[in-house]
């Protein structure tokens, strides 16, 4: 149990680190700029490598989100 504790700093680092660049590798664009007179592409499918950094993304936030929860408790 000690080892954990001590290990959990570093692994919400990485999780941190792996979470920035999942999030600023996905496709520009997709925000709000229709809504406020940009020219909006409309809604379109995720495929091949823009799905799986997507979905890396997701699985790398919610255990991020698992390894600030065992800290907080653990700590």
């Amino acid at each position: 149990m000690n080892t954990l504790i001590k290990f959990l700093p570093y692994a919400q680092m990485g999780l941190a680190l792996l979470l920035v660049i999942g999030i600023l590798l996905q496709q520009r664009g997709a925000g709000l700029s229709s809504t406020f007179g940009g020219s909006g592409v409309g809604y379109s499918t995720k495929r091949g490598a823009e799905k799986v950094i997507f979905q890396f993304t997701i699985v790398i936030a919610v255990l991020f989100i698992i390894a600030c929860v065992l800290a907080v408790r653990l700590g």
